[in-house]
């Protein structure tokens, strides 16, 4: 009985918090779209540090919904390319001011997946590699898939700071920073760790091949199958 009533003062705080979540969106929102209207009257940096904000505001959202036990997301058949195209919209002028080449090709697949979670885990990759760019080289983003007959694996490449041997084995874990981490004061360490629990629900498989000073790659596969493990 006591597990039972501190099981539902959990969930009850996760949805308060959800709830606060949504209520703070709002305004930044309506604050974003002033920005947008009124570019003579403000900076870049303004519009990217409502950007950020709200990507700060989405990681804390899925983490609550990332350790819900409750199924929150719905799998459909989802445009991959629409998928990629609105994550890239939503990050143009933080590409733009990074001055970051981007490459897209032969992404035109339908896959299983939750097209919100998706994105999320997409943005958060995406703003791994604008952050983690370098200042030394021509900053390119490449995303690409391989298909096989039952799944498509959406690659994300860059050639960033890229992860050290001894961090790459961690890099999923809690809070977890690493060097480059250190090196960045805005890193959280929790990004990698929620798109990892949200891949696992979906029943994507994700891994991440880097090499220091060089590139950075992220493999997620995803099904084209309706019927696989996370479905039954």
């Amino acid at each position: 009985e006591n597990l039972h009533h501190f099981e539902s003062q959990v969930k009850d705080f996760k949805d308060y918090v959800e709830m606060w979540i949504h209520e703070v969106k709002i305004p930044l929102s309506s604050l974003t779209l002033t920005v947008h209207n009124h570019k003579d009257k403000f900076t870049k940096s303004a519009l990217l540090q409502m950007k950020k904000i709200d990507d700060y505001l989405e990681q804390i959202l899925y983490y609550t919904r990332s350790e819900n036990a409750s199924k929150d997301y719905c799998i459909n058949k989802i445009s991959l390319n629409k998928c990629v195209n609105s994550v890239l919209l939503r990050n143009k002028d933080y590409l733009l001011e990074s001055d970051i080449v981007l490459s897209v090709s032969d992404i035109d697949y339908k896959v299983y997946s939750d097209s919100k979670w998706l994105e999320f885990i997409l943005n958060q990759i995406i703003n791994n590699s604008i952050k983690y760019r370098r200042e030394d080289v021509d900053s390119f983003i490449k995303i690409y898939c391989l298909s096989s007959n039952d799944s498509v694996t959406l690659i994300l490449e860059d050639n960033g700071v890229g992860i050290s041997e001894f961090d790459l084995p961690r890099v999923f874990d809690k809070t977890f920073t690493g060097s480059n981490g250190r090196n960045n004061v805005k890193s959280t360490g929790m990004g990698l760790f929620i798109v990892k629990n949200l891949c696992a629900k979906l029943g994507h498989k994700i891994i991440i091949d880097s090499v220091s000073g060089e590139y950075t790659k992220v493999f997620i596969t995803i099904s084209k199958n309706e019927f696989y493990d996370v479905l039954k």
